[in-house]
């Protein structure tokens, strides 16, 4: 399951980042290399567990699958978090800056 929800959400991403890919000013292209970095280091590990288990692979128990969707979320989750704090330290629309530099009347 984390495979599955990490390919996901890599395919979303890439999506979103082909429609806007000549202006790219949301950094959505780092969001899109983490997400498929991490759905690489998923399919390294089904393949090892896999040739460890075999059969077995394709039959988990429904606790196993729901602690590994659980963390897919978490992973996506923490992929998100790092982007916006990259976001908000590139602040390509300059947002932060008006914001930190607003003069008060």
């Amino acid at each position: 399951m984390t495979l599955l929800t990490t390919v996901f959400a890599a395919v979303i991403c890439t999506v979103i980042w082909y429609k806007s890919a000549p202006k790219s000013e949301m950094k959505v292209g780092v969001l899109c290399w983490m997400y498929w970095g991490a759905s690489l280091m998923w399919l390294v590990d089904a393949i090892f567990e896999y040739a460890e288990l075999h059969a077995e692979y394709f039959t988990p128990a429904p606790a196993d699958m729901l602690n590994d969707f659980y963390l897919g979320l978490s992973v996506v989750a923490l992929g998100l978090v790092i982007w916006l704090i990259i976001l908000l330290v590139k602040d390509p629309k300059g947002v932060v800056k008006a914001a930190l530099f607003r003069k008060k009347n």
